[in-house]
């Protein structure tokens, strides 16, 4: 992989993928008159085909992490990036902040409003480790047993976390952050933050050594993970 290129891929995915999240919140909660279910809805048809499509695209470019969980974990379990760890992580941050700015303006909404929809307390925190304990988990053993379905795996893994966890599954350090800068369907406290990642962080460190023991490293080499499902979408890897 080519290191500018993945960042830029990584960058703009990130970014699209959040402009589908909260976009799609405010479309819900315009339309749905006071339904939050209706908005749930919404905003997980948008968010877990996003997902899928985004995932197929730039898969081959940067590994379509959008996620510094993801990028972490793949990491510890062998997986280089193209380009440092702490550029991939940058370039996530960035490209979600800027794509909640763009849900903004293009629903006519003042581009920076911090969070007020609370989400704090043990159930959310659990609800945010086991979403992202799943999520790798899927990447991980998808990556290995089925890598031509990996995106459609992980999107809907996320579109069933929507709707099985307490916080909605937000599952992601960049995602997190970024929703903080709204205050729409989607958004979440800035003070309510810290405990969301440290929930994800430790969630997805546990699916790792979960992992290495499903998966013996001689059945499906770590290092291997992002060429077999770039492969596998080329129709090379059956």
């Amino acid at each position: 992989m080519n290191a500018p290129r993945a960042l830029i891929a990584e960058t703009l995915g990130t970014g699209l993928l959040l402009a589908a999240v909260v976009g799609s919140g405010i479309m819900g909660e315009r339309l749905g008159g006071g339904n939050d279910a209706l908005a749930l809805l919404a905003n997980t048809l948008a968010t877990a085909t996003a997902l899928y499509v985004l995932i197929a695209i730039f898969g081959p470019t940067s590994g379509a992490h959008f996620n510094p969980a993801v990028t972490l974990v793949l990491r510890l379990h062998g997986e280089p990036t193209p380009g440092p760890l702490w550029a991939y992580l940058l370039a996530q941050i960035a490209g979600a902040i800027a794509g909640v700015l763009l849900a903004h303006a293009m629903f006519d909404q003042p581009l920076w409003q911090p969070g007020d929809r609370v989400r704090a307390g043990t159930g959310q925190w659990i609800s945010e480790g086991v979403a992202t304990f799943g999520l790798l988990l899927t990447i991980l053993l998808g990556a290995c047993h089925r890598p031509r379905a990996l995106p459609a795996l992980v999107a809907c893994y996320i579109a069933a976390a929507y709707w099985f966890t307490a916080s909605t599954s937000f599952a992601n350090p960049a995602v997190t952050l970024a929703r903080s800068l709204t205050r729409s369907f989607a958004g979440i406290r800035p003070e309510d933050v810290p405990g969301f990642v440290l929930a994800q962080t430790a969630g997805a460190l546990l699916a790792w050594p979960v992992a290495r023991v499903l998966l013996p490293r001689d059945a499906c080499p770590p290092v291997e993970t992002t060429a077999r499902v770039s492969r596998a979408r080329a129709g090379t890897d059956l």
